[in-house]
């Protein structure tokens, strides 16, 4: 699963991947540009997470 996500946040130019001719391979990821730029509204979205946490564990009490 970690594979699947990795490629595809490749696939989306979030991150860039690299290999090494080691035994055994060895592969490096990093952010793009553009997964950088992604960092600051990640960040903020997961803030509010935080703040409402308390709400959000509520509304999942509530019967649906």
């Amino acid at each position: 699963m970690l594979t699947r996500t990795l490629r595809t946040l490749e696939s989306n130019g979030l991150v860039e991947r690299e290999v090494f001719p080691t035994v055994p391979p060895s592969v490096e990821y990093r952010l793009t540009p553009l997964g950088v730029s992604l960092l600051e509204p990640l960040s903020a979205l997961a803030d509010w997470a935080v703040d409402h946490s308390a709400e959000i564990a509520m509304a999942r009490q509530r019967p649906s």
